[in-house]
């Protein structure tokens, strides 16, 4: 298990060392596969809904509505992430989730039977993905930890682009149905490498894992200042700045595309420089100054900036995202063993479910206010969370980890 020791020296560790390690090569290859998948099929729903309904906002739920999903499942049943069993949870419920993909292939299903499904999938996922980095942080020694959630990272971002692009690719010659069977493929793929590289961590100790051990331990970790403070950071101002990225297309038009990229290639910057090059040290001195970074170059926005000068400023501040990674690890050293796959599940749920509200409050203000106004006015509330906050977030330098949850 990683342990908190802030006085060992910190190797950090590269991403071929990393790769080396069959497990972790394993969970991030699954990973990987995974987000590809998710990506295709929500490229193929999206394009089934818009040729259905022509309705805008029915699209854009249909492409990111799982992620309110999420909340479900961090609410619920994410104690499922520190089963005894994770090997055998995780393979399971890849198994669901290529259940899902083949069931949205099929042709002719009503849409209120899509996005049901959609909502069943986005719950099972937020379980996948506590059950995984629970797993990571058994896997890899915790001056890895940061580096490995950082090549994760960079990996999602470049894979939802392949994606998206790989659908646009693929649509002119298949149907909606065929990416749908292509997202199954890679699910399947995703499962046999799971399956293969992944072993069963006998070392846990035996739980049941249940709605009534997810309450327990959640109510145990939302009481504790330190925790709260720190999934506020990650949750809020995370979630606002994507709300302004979500006002891109109606902010410029026909350039929004230079936007997104930018925004794609500095949060990718980011995690590649904090993950890779910074010491523990510094990851810690620079978790603030990357937080204030994330928004307040989106100030600029109320000057209405041509689009060049707005692309730098939303290349600058999406490295700002990286102060993720070294609030995450914080967070895990808060955490006791026997709850890290669940909190880290809660962590990621919330931050996708803010990451949709954010977009909700954006687009709701900007059919009152202009898209410029909504920009600039989350960027202020975005800095002024994490000036108010900061106090909250250094007093948990000085905080150990909670003894774990009960066992009945």
């Amino acid at each position: 298990m990683p342990s908190d020791d802030t006085n060992a020296p910190d190797p950090r560790p590269g991403y071929r060392t990393l790769l080396r390690n069959r497990e972790f090569a394993g969970l991030y290859a699954g990973f990987t596969l995974t987000v590809g998948a998710s990506t295709l099929s929500g490229f193929a729903l999206g394009t089934l809904v818009d040729r259905s309904t022509g309705s805008p906002f029915l699209t854009a739920v249909s492409m990111y509505g799982a992620t309110f999903a999420t909340v479900l499942g961090a609410t619920t049943l994410m104690s499922v992430a520190d089963g005894s069993r994770p090997r055998r949870t995780l393979v399971a419920l890849q198994c669901v989730a290529l259940a899902g993909a083949c069931a949205q292939a099929v042709p002719g299903m009503p849409l209120a039977a899509r996005f049901a499904l959609l909502l069943l999938l986005g719950f099972f996922q937020s379980l996948s993905t506590g059950t995984r980095m629970g797993l990571l942080a058994e896997v890899v020694p915790a001056s890895a930890y940061v580096p490995a959630r950082s090549l994760m990272n960079i990996t999602a971002g470049g894979t939802s682009v392949l994606g998206f692009t790989l659908g646009a690719v693929l649509l002119p010659h298949l149907t909606p149905q065929g990416l749908f069977l292509a997202a199954g493929a890679l699910t399947a793929a995703a499962l046999a490498v799971t399956a293969a590289t992944v072993r069963e961590r006998s070392v846990r100790p035996p739980r049941r894992p249940g709605l009534r051990e997810t309450w327990t331990a959640n109510a145990a970790l939302l009481s504790r200042g330190g925790p709260r403070a720190l999934l506020l950071n990650l949750w809020v101002p995370n979630g606002l700045i994507v709300g302004c990225e979500a006002l891109f297309i109606p902010y410029a038009g026909e350039n929004a595309g230079v936007l997104l990229a930018a925004a794609s290639g500095g949060m990718l910057l980011g995690d590649l420089t904090v993950g890779r090059l910074l010491t523990a040290a510094w990851r810690r001195r620079c978790a603030f100054p990357l937080r204030l970074l994330l928004a307040a170059p989106y100030l600029l926005f109320a000057l209405h900036p041509p689009t060049p000068v707005a692309a730098v400023a939303v290349f600058v501040a999406s490295a700002g995202f990286a102060a993720t990674l070294p609030l995450q690890e914080r967070l895990l050293a808060l955490t006791s063993e026997q709850v890290r796959g669940q909190v880290q599940g809660v962590e990621s749920a919330g931050r996708m479910t803010w990451q949709g509200i954010g977009a909700a409050i954006a687009g709701a203000t900007a059919q009152v206010l202009s898209p410029t106004v909504t920009i600039t006015a989350l960027a202020a509330v975005s800095v002024c969370v994490t000036v108010a906050s900061r106090p909250y977030v250094d007093r948990t330098r000085a905080l150990k980890a909670a003894p774990g949850s009960p066992r009945r």
